[in-house]
């Protein structure tokens, strides 16, 4: 769920060989073998603790389908689009495979999907009024618009970043912890981390800081909060020139240069923000659901969640992330791969052994609320999770674009800004032509790909 980069030169290819891709007997994975079994291929990735409780899964699912054998492929995280990529241009798609929402365009027009509708609302095991409505919708297209239309893939999941905070940092300190319900201007944000970054032994040197953003993962609920956005309601333009984008990003920004809340660059590159925040360095640090397993085996303090600041609209944003489970469309066995992609995101036991091991919040709405009641299970606050989803969290507006190379340019030359030898004003308008390109060609090919 983390990577959402989208190789555009594999996109050509993918354009080029979708008929044939369609028509391909030798295309599909999956095949009869000698017991004469169904054999799936799945291919994912995840975190440690997430790969096997997936495994855990796919086992659950082969017990209970005796006729499938279900091969494994997994993959790191940061290597996995380049490699399913690779498996589809060379026709060796998988039959059931982890995909991003804002791959579901091409994916169809170029006919590496399968539309499952059929089986998902065929299923006596799969509830779609009580899977999250936005989940769904992120895998639905009807040929024009994402949201609605033909399902193709069902949620693995729905993440929403969460902020979380050193509970035992705050109460060490003796100041108030975060309100759970409203969330903090980010002039109280900033004065919160200031108390919080200090020299705990007398050495000079900053001990622990007041946080450590990832600039890709956690620039979004500044710049929404501040009623900005990196394109427009149409999705066709740039708007990282926009006053209010400018200011957000400069805000970030200053937490280092000017506020030295967080630790320098330097001091990053020795030891990295997120081994910081498992030491009980920082005072704030995003937290995702699939994080819950790792914290709750190697945090030796007690964090919690919190809104996220909010800037001038008074009001916390975040992001929600997910991935899809999808079928190939060369799949041999496309009804029984369609199974084990119901069972990953639906079935009510496959569910429970996913949220046993704290790597996902539940699919189902009803289970999910359930689940955030629970105080044995950690964080407290898990609340959080499921407000994020029905009240303030939104999709990245790469979910929505053809694909996502406009946005990538805008990750890959940020770091002058986060060093301060460049103000945000300077980069936003040097870089928004060169980002409104690439938008404006990624919009062609969406074009090209329906003809």
């Amino acid at each position: 769920m983390k990577n959402k980069k989208f190789n555009i030169l594999f996109l050509a290819l993918f354009l080029m060989i979708g008929a044939v891709l369609s028509g391909c007997s030798n295309g599909g994975s999956a095949s009869e073998d000698s017991g004469g079994k169904k054999e799936l291929t799945f291919m994912f990735r995840g975190q440690p603790q997430e790969q096997a409780a997936y495994k855990a899964v796919v086992k659950k699912f082969e017990e209970a389908n005796p006729d499938v054998k279900v091969n494994i492929v997994v993959t790191a995280g940061d290597q996995y689009d380049t490699k399913l990529q690779a498996a589809i241009a060379g026709r060796k798609i998988p039959d059931v495979f982890f995909y991003n929402p804002g791959q579901l365009k091409a994916y169809v027009n170029s006919n590496v999907l399968r539309d499952i509708t059929e089986y998902v609302e065929g299923s006596e095991g799969v509830n779609l009024d009580d899977i999250w409505e936005t989940g769904v919708a992120k895998y639905q297209y009807d040929g024009k618009e994402t949201g609605t239309g033909a399902i193709y893939g069902l949620p693995k999941d729905l993440g929403p970043f969460a902020l979380g905070y050193n509970k035992t940092m705050f109460e060490k300190a003796g100041i108030a912890l975060p309100d759970k319900d409203k969330p903090m201007t980010w002039d109280e944000f900033i004065n919160v981390s200031k108390q919080l970054t200090q020299d705990t032994n007398g050495d000079g040197k900053m001990d622990q800081y007041g946080t450590g953003f990832n600039v890709n993962w956690a620039l979004q609920p500044f710049v929404w909060s501040n009623g900005a956005d990196f394109v427009d309601e149409t999705y066709t333009k740039v708007t990282v020139d926009d006053p209010k984008f400018v200011e957000a990003l400069q805000y970030f920004a200053d937490m280092q240069n000017k506020y030295k809340v967080t630790p320098s660059i330097g001091e990053a590159q020795s030891l990295d923000t997120y081994q910081r925040w498992l030491r009980g360095q920082l005072a704030f640090f995003p937290v995702g659901p699939w994080d819950m397993g790792t914290f709750e085996k190697e945090l030796k303090f007690e964090y919690d969640l919190m809104p996220w600041p909010a800037g001038s609209t008074g009001e916390s944003a975040a992001w929600i992330g997910s991935l899809g489970i999808g079928v190939s469309k060369t799949s041999k066995n496309p009804e029984a791969a369609a199974e084990l992609a119901m069972y990953l995101s639906a079935d009510q036991e496959g569910q429970q052994a996913l949220i046993d091991q704290r790597v996902q919040i539940p699919n189902s709405v009803k289970v999910a609320e359930e689940w955030a009641a629970d105080t044995s299970i950690v964080p407290e606050n898990k609340q959080e999770f499921l407000d994020i989803i029905n009240d303030y969290g939104r999709s990245h507006s790469t979910d929505f674009t053809y694909n996502g190379e406009w946005l990538d340019y805008f990750f890959a030359n940020v770091q002058p800004v986060l060093d301060g030898k460049k103000t945000a004003a300077e980069y936003t308008k040097e870089v928004q032509p060169k980002m409104q390109e690439l938008l404006d060609k990624a919009v062609k090919q969406e074009e090209q790909s329906k003809k």
